[in-house]
């Protein structure tokens, strides 16, 4: 499987050149280029996303045999021993001798033939001592090294939840996360739709979690399934269907998605209200309006508006709404598992972000009627955009107050907002305030 593992290099140059990611591009490119051969496409997803999950485990266990510095290596080369290091310490159905001997060829078809030798001795050394891990003493340095996860953020899950929660988080965040699809109840229901894609040679079960959520597996290219292409369900993680339950749209609402794309969170509101009702998805990006109306048009979704507008502004247009959604942009810091390369980037990158995320928070605020319900969500885990954000809003917002059913106040012990850990029930990293808006 040399090109599997020549086109997973390729994708990791380019990833590590460009600063950034993006998770439909890459499996995009996997497809093309394995159209007809599905163990070369599963070996190349592989790697690919095994070197983003551990980079820094295996930049450490390769650290241990070099006798420079990681950062003088030549790019190609380093990524070669990556992926092979890869193999050899997570991929137990590859036998060693193959990971390295193709790693050796690999090296010299990226035409660094000189470097051969090297990569030979460091493999086999990787091999004969297996994961190599720092002391426990250097506690951050030992998680980071451990999870693969960079000291500053080790140290940023430590200081906001404590040592145990953040490792418990870390932990959480290694091997392929579940995917839970949401049913269609405008077309199917949960025992039906599970019985279809069982026969589709899905493995599939009924969540256990949340009403019409079925967890999946061994699905293939999802959207080449039959089920899918008639619209009997959407994906859609745990935790954002919780969001969506929460948010609690009923028969004849007014309801706003205030950043909406790709229109999940509304596809699965309007299903609770049985396709009434009025329905503004809105999303800043004009390409992204089309992802929402594809998929309201596959899954035969009627009362849906798509909105090109940027969510600061789309008080102006609409008014007097029964249940506002804000799921604001955020860091992704709860979507690592699904997501590594979010793990690697400063976070100094995301300081901003409050700031942006009150001003949508407040001005769509402003749509909601009173006696209206506003909840605010997002898919990281960093109290700087999550409890922060909320406390100023409730503070400077007097006519809204925290939501009192006993629902919501089961799932946030401390009486104020839900933050959904990717340890609890297989679902992604997620917070969720819900308020009520009472007479100004």
């Amino acid at each position: 499987m040399t090109k599997a593992r020549d086109t997973a290099v390729d994708i990791l140059l380019k990833i590590e050149k460009d600063k950034a990611y993006s998770s439909f591009s890459v499996a995009q490119t996997l497809k093309n280029a394995f159209v007809e051969d599905s163990r070369e496409l599963s070996l190349a997803v592989s790697l690919v996303y095994g070197v983003l999950e551990h980079k820094i485990t295996l930049d450490y266990n390769l650290s241990l045999y070099l006798t420079s510095p990681l950062r003088k290596l030549r790019p190609d080369v380093l990524a070669v021993l990556r992926t092979g290091a890869l193999q050899i310490l997570y991929m137990d159905k590859i036998p060693v001798s193959a990971a390295v001997n193709e790693s050796v060829k690999l090296v010299k078809k990226k035409g660094c033939a000189f470097a051969s030798g090297m990569v030979n001795a460091v493999l086999r050394k990787v091999s004969a001592n297996g994961l190599c891990l720092p002391d426990e003493k250097d506690k951050t340095k030992y998680l980071s090294v451990k999870y693969s996860f960079p000291e500053e953020l080790v140290k940023h899950y430590t200081l906001q939840y404590g040592e145990d929660k953040a490792e418990q988080i870390m932990s959480a965040s290694a091997g392929r996360r579940p995917i839970f699809v949401r049913v269609n109840t405008l077309k199917t229901n949960t025992e039906a739709l599970n019985e279809i894609l069982n026969n589709e040679g899905i493995r599939s079960e009924i969540c256990l979690e949340i009403e019409n959520c079925l967890i999946v597996t061994d699905t293939g290219d999802i959207t080449k399934l039959s089920a899918f292409r008639e619209g009997l369900f959407h994906v859609q993680d745990l935790s954002s269907q919780l969001c969506c339950k929460l948010l609690g749209a009923k028969p004849y609402d007014t309801v706003v998605d205030c950043c909406a794309a790709p229109g999940g969170k509304t596809f699965t509101s309007v299903q609770y209200t049985g396709d009434t009702g009025s329905f503004y998805s809105a999303d800043i990006h004009p390409h992204k309006i089309d992802l929402i109306e594809n998929g309201a048009q596959r899954l035969g979704i009627k009362s849906v508006k798509a909105v090109c507008c940027d969510a600061k502004k789309l008080n102006a247009h609409i008014h007097n709404a029964d249940k506002v959604l804000c799921d604001v942009p955020c860091s992704g810091l709860g979507v690592v598992g699904r997501k590594p390369e979010i793990r690697y980037k400063a976070l100094s990158e995301f300081v901003g972000l409050p700031r942006e995320q009150y001003d949508i928070l407040n001005s769509c605020s402003e749509m909601v009627r009173e006696g209206g319900t506003l909840v605010y969500s997002t898919c990281t885990l960093n109290r700087h955009e999550n409890d922060e954000v909320c406390d100023r809003f409730l503070s400077e917002h007097k006519d809204f107050v925290l939501c009192g059913d006993e629902e919501y106040k089961a799932l946030c012990p401390d009486g104020k907002y839900i933050t959904i850990f990717p340890t609890e029930n297989g679902g992604d990293g997620f917070f969720i305030a819900k308020f009520y808006r009472g007479q100004k």
